[in-house]
């Protein structure tokens, strides 16, 4: 057996984006979240908020992306090293995708820590007029 050498950092960044558009084409939950994430950065952009707001919005976005592709690699991994149905195997899954769900949550949260008061400005002067 040959000596390990790491990959040099152009290799090993061109693997991660390999990695990327793999999940990107196979994955749906990830083309959810991305498509949604955009959604939520149009709308910032329309509401115009603050930077602080965009910082925090930009950050669950990617931390909820991050756990698809966490999750993503969890059941490659599994399926692999257990192809036939085992009740460890499936609940490993199902913990990866549970982090997926509290990465979400937080996200759903912080959208409305950060939407709720500019909808609820803009109702308030769409009916007092």
């Amino acid at each position: 057996m040959g000596i390990y050498q790491k990959p040099g950092f152009w290799r090993s960044l061109n693997q991660a984006w390999r990695g990327m558009l793999y999940t990107v084409k196979t994955q749906k939950h990830v083309q959810f979240h991305l498509v949604a994430g955009f959604s939520v950065l149009l709308f910032a952009w329309y509401c115009e908020v603050t930077q602080f707001e965009w910082m925090i919005l930009i950050f669950a976005i990617g931390s909820v992306i991050s756990a698809e592709v966490m999750n993503s690699a969890v059941e490659i991994v599994v399926d692999m090293v257990q192809p036939n149905f085992h009740p460890l195997a499936g609940m490993a899954k199902d913990v990866a995708a549970g982090a997926v769900l509290v990465t979400a949550i937080q996200a759903v949260v912080i959208g409305i820590f950060v939407f709720a008061p500019l909808l609820l400005r803009f109702t308030s002067r769409m009916f007092s007029g």
